[in-house]
């Protein structure tokens, strides 16, 4: 579910990484959405360090929804996972973020959530991006206006994470 070749890396590459989300997320975020979530990274540990939260993982794949179904139920995570494409997923949740990671371009994540922006104009975006961050946001800003804040991230020092809000299509 993740590439043999961050096993060894494995709590600092993903756990401590999608942890590291977890102060950025504003205080009114209920509801989390976590696009092509693969193994739970970060939609699983978010639900798991904040059980408060209601979190759901969409994932089109049926072995990682297997999978993401088992650890809900041998943790403390209460993340609902949704079998289906994220196009699928726009009718079953109304989330106050959507996150991701290594899932998509900024402005293909941002396509995705268009329709999910014209019931929550307040939708927060929080995305751990790579190197090409700034790239990403250039080539977002020909179709989106957007507020953005970017912080390094911890497990990093090439990778950004970039947190969207007041997000609207040009």
């Amino acid at each position: 579910l993740v590439s043999p070749k961050t096993i060894s890396e494995a709590w600092n590459r993903h756990f401590v990484d999608s942890a590291q989300l977890l102060p950025l997320i504003p205080d009114h975020i209920k509801i989390i959405a976590d696009l092509g979530t693969g193994a739970g990274f970060p939609g699983h540990v978010l639900s798991i360090l904040n059980p408060n939260f209601d979190v759901h993982l969409v994932e089109s794949d049926d072995k990682k929804c297997q999978f993401l179904k088992a650890v809900s139920r041998e943790t403390i995570s209460k993340a609902t996972v949704h079998h289906c494409r994220i196009e699928d997923s726009i009718d079953k949740i109304v989330p106050d973020l959507v996150t991701a990671r290594a899932l998509a371009s900024l402005d293909k994540l941002l396509d995705y959530s268009v329709a999910w922006l014209r019931v929550n104009s307040n939708l927060h975006f929080i995305f751990l991006k790579g190197e090409r961050a700034e790239e990403e946001i250039a080539e977002a800003r020909k179709k989106y206006d957007f507020k953005v804040d970017l912080y390094p991230s911890e497990t990093d020092p090439n990778a950004r994470i970039v947190h969207l809000c007041d997000v609207h299509v040009l």
